[in-house]
């Protein structure tokens, strides 16, 4: 019996594209959950047994963080849908990641990612902290890219 040691990688070394713009100042990233709904079915016959099946599938959220810049795609994105210009409310995103010699190691596509949530920056006077504002993306259609 052979062991397959697993190779792993830390998750600091990454770069988000929203359609061909590249945007790599992101200091967070959290990829989405995706699961199934599942529905039971009671077995005709035999009351002691359920029958677990898989349903329909969820959609997910990829949330990102970054420091809040002058000029931000993320909350320009937003206002298209704010302001009704649905033409552009979806988009693809692609999200690389690196090793330490900045080697693809994963690539996750997302296509029609569509902001559902921004969230802007908490500001204290009696702190230093970078200004860090959220956007969350519900995404569809999702494929992870063999590299």
């Amino acid at each position: 019996m052979s062991l397959e040691v697993a190779e792993l990688h830390s998750g600091h070394r990454f770069v988000i594209a929203i359609g061909t713009e590249l945007v790599a100042a992101f200091t967070e990233c959290t990829l989405p959950t995706l699961e199934f709904d599942v529905q039971e079915q009671p077995e005709g016959g035999l009351n002691e047994y359920v029958h677990m099946l898989p349903g329909r599938r969820k959609s997910g959220r990829v949330t990102l963080k970054r420091g809040l810049a002058k000029s931000s795609i993320l909350l320009e994105w937003y206002q298209d849908l704010l302001d009704g210009k649905m033409e552009n409310a979806t988009r693809q995103v692609s999200i690389i990641m690196f090793d330490s010699m900045n080697n693809i190691i994963s690539w996750w596509f997302f296509d029609k990612a569509m902001p559902v949530k921004w969230t802007g920056p908490q500001l204290k006077s009696d702190q230093s902290a970078v200004a860090v504002e959220t956007l969350e993306l519900l995404v569809h259609d999702y494929e992870q890219i063999k590299v």
